[in-house]
């Protein structure tokens, strides 16, 4: 009994104790948590002048290619040194020459015929002239006459055949020697010095080297962007064609060529929606400042140079929200929601026509929830990046 009377007492002095500690301690005065504002990233807005491009890209092919074909056939008796794969040639030089002795003699054979052709006209001339002299007096027979007739008008005929034969015979004599049709390089060679060619057989694959153009496929969304002549080739009322760079990568260095598209062909591929436009580049193998040539199938990357237009804000694609909204931090960093007219999008970038002025800070983090008039908080106040 003594001890629990001992033990009661321990209990209540400690809950006296608590007691006391609890209402003579300091008291907290509870006070609501205040929002913490969503911190941004802005950028200023600067209108410029913007030229617009368009990237594509394509593969480097002749503005002409010819299968080098003879008219004639015959055993190679010559072949230029330009004849081998890679070769180049001028306009007009001799590339291959066929075996003449056949053509030679053929060409005897028309002279010689023409010669016995023009004596027969000759004489059946002077027996018909005869013969209307001796018919006008009486003195002949109609038969006669009608022979002698008939014999100037099949000596006539005859002429005119062995004329035909003699210009024949030349240009086959001609033709045993194959000469450039223009300025060129040899894609192909299948012949050599001692081959029988047959008449119409390929001997060799050629192509012209004054210029080379790339099909570039752009959307035909883009094409209100570049000046390019959208009713086939260019004339010469049409003298802003636009310009073109070209790079590829080449001995792992990078080059560039400089060029100008010509014309856009005729349909638009219903699979892709795209369209095709042809640049030009002149003189691709002449070299110049260390340069490689814009070779034959060469893969290049293509910037089209466009139009330009004028008050043109450039934004992060990030920027935009929705299809044309974006949100403008004012002076208290309070979001406004703006609607703006987009030009175009391009990538990562939005060019903007309308909806925004000069110095006005637009958002470009991503928001999860976002209120007309919330407040934010800006990253690096007066820091603001400015596109451009």
């Amino acid at each position: 009994m003594k001890q629990l009377i001992i033990a009661v007492i321990v209990v209540v002095f400690g809950i006296a104790n608590m007691a006391m500690l609890y209402f003579s301690g300091p008291k907290l005065d509870s006070k609501p948590v205040a929002p913490l504002a969503p911190l941004v990233r802005v950028v200023t807005v600067n209108p410029e002048t913007v030229q617009m491009t368009a990237n594509t890209y394509g593969t480097v092919a002749p503005r002409t290619e010819s299968e080098l074909t003879p008219e004639v056939s015959g055993r190679v008796v010559g072949i230029s040194s330009a004849m081998v794969s890679g070769g180049f040639f001028k306009k007009g030089e001799l590339l291959l020459t066929i075996e003449p002795f056949d053509y030679e003699f053929a060409l005897v054979q028309a002279k010689a015929s023409l010669a016995r052709a023009e004596s027969e006209l000759n004489s059946a001339r002077r027996a018909n002239s005869r013969q209307v002299d001796l018919q006008k007096k009486d003195l002949t027979s109609d038969s006669q006459s009608d022979d002698a007739l008939n014999r100037f008008r099949v000596a006539d005929a005859t002429l005119l055949e062995s004329k035909a034969r003699l210009s024949k015979a030349v240009r086959d004599l001609a033709r045993t020697k194959m000469v450039a049709p223009y300025d060129g390089r040899v894609r192909v060679k299948r012949v050599d010095v001692g081959q029988f060619v047959k008449r119409g057989n390929p001997v060799a694959t050629i192509y012209a080297t004054d210029y080379v153009e790339v099909r570039l496929p752009i959307k035909d969304q883009e094409l209100e962007f570049v000046n390019v002549p959208l009713a086939g080739n260019s004339t010469s009322a049409q003298q802003q064609l636009a310009a073109v760079r070209l790079k590829a990568n080449f001995g792992g260095d990078q080059y560039q060529w400089l060029g100008e598209v010509v014309r856009t062909e005729g349909e638009i591929d219903p699979q892709t929606r795209m369209i095709n436009v042809v640049a030009r580049v002149s003189s691709p193998f002449e070299p110049g400042n260390k340069k490689p040539p814009l070779s034959i199938g060469l893969f290049v990357s293509a910037e089209i140079q466009g139009q330009s237009f004028d008050d043109v804000v450039v934004l992060p694609r990030i920027a935009l929200r929705g299809k044309s909204q974006v949100y403008v931090v004012d002076a208290e960093n309070r979001l406004q929601f703006r609607d703006v007219v987009v030009l175009r999008e391009v990538e990562d970038q939005i060019y903007i026509k309308g909806g925004l002025k000069q110095g006005e800070r637009v958002c470009i983090s991503p928001l999860e929830t976002a209120l007309d008039g919330m407040s934010v908080r800006v990253q690096n106040p007066g820091n603001e990046v400015a596109l451009r």
